[in-house]
Formats: structure tokens, sequence, C-alpha cells
């Protein structure tokens, strides 16, 4: 599977340059019977149905001038969503100020799933400054130890 994601990002890199977007994420999974590439955009000011259009024309061209997956499958481009996830060192850079769910491999402190705002990314470790009760307080978490993390939705 990690193989048909590599090729898919290299074919599509040209093209996320051009448009001036991010790849945020690229997926290959079997649900049921089908077969799924799901490819997630963003950019500065966001993205729109136009945007995810465009590019799911232009790898559509893409994909079928290289054919690079031997069976059938459905191409969906789309938006990470507000909870996007944070998997490259450069997505946790960004994420520095905003709120964070984070899963850990291994318990920190008694617990492996920790929300708060990320303080700090140095690439070795991030600091989550989280709320217990009425008190705050900061967590280092070694990026190793990261099993998922994303943006998390304050709701008030």
């Amino acid at each position: 599977m990690s193989k048909v994601t590599e090729v898919v990002e290299a074919l599509a890199a040209p093209i996320f340059q051009e448009l001036d977007m991010e790849l945020v994420d690229i997926e290959y999974v079997k649900e049921g019977k089908n077969w799924f590439l799901r490819v997630y955009i963003d950019k500065d000011t966001g993205v729109d149905i136009e945007d995810c259009g465009l590019v799911s024309e232009r790898l559509s061209e893409k994909l079928d001038e290289m054919d690079p997956i031997p069976h059938n499958y459905f191409l969906e481009v789309s938006s990470p969503g507000a909870e996007r996830p944070l998997k490259k060192e450069k997505d946790f850079e960004k994420a520095i100020g905003k709120n964070v769910f984070i899963k850990t491999y291994e318990p920190i402190d008694g617990k492996k799933s920790f929300e708060g705002t990320l303080l700090e990314f140095t690439g070795n470790h991030l600091i989550v400054e989280i709320k217990i009760k009425t008190r705050k307080k900061s967590i280092e978490i070694p990026y190793e130890k990261v099993a998922n993390a994303r943006l998390a939705v304050i709701f008030s």
C-alpha cells in the first residue's frame, strides 16, 4: 500500500506546486470490495469544492497516463477538515499555539491521550499545555512516542 501512496505523491507533487496547494495526506485503503485512493489537500486560504475538482481532474489524468494502480479504485480528493491530522514535522510547527489532540504509544504520566495547546515543537519533543480542572500543566511528549495527532476543535 505504501508504494502506491509514494508513487501517487510523486505524480501529484508538480500539480500541487503549480496550484500553490499543500498535499496533506494520501490514503490507499480497501473498504469492503472497493479500493479508495484518498488525497487530502489544503492551502492558506482553505480549499473549496472547485479546488478539489481541479486537483481530482489533473491527478486523474496523470494516474490514467502512468497507470500505477493495477485494479479499479475510487479517487477522492478533499480537505482534511477542521481536525486535520498532524503527520509531518512541518504540520506540528504550523500547529504551535493551536489546540491539539495527541495519542501516544505508551503512557506518559499515566496517560496515553492528551488534549491542549501545543506550546512548543523541537523535532525531538512536543510541549502541550493541558488543563486539569482549574489548573494548567505542561506535558513534554517525546516525538517518537506520538502514535497519532490532529488539530482539535474547541466547542465553547
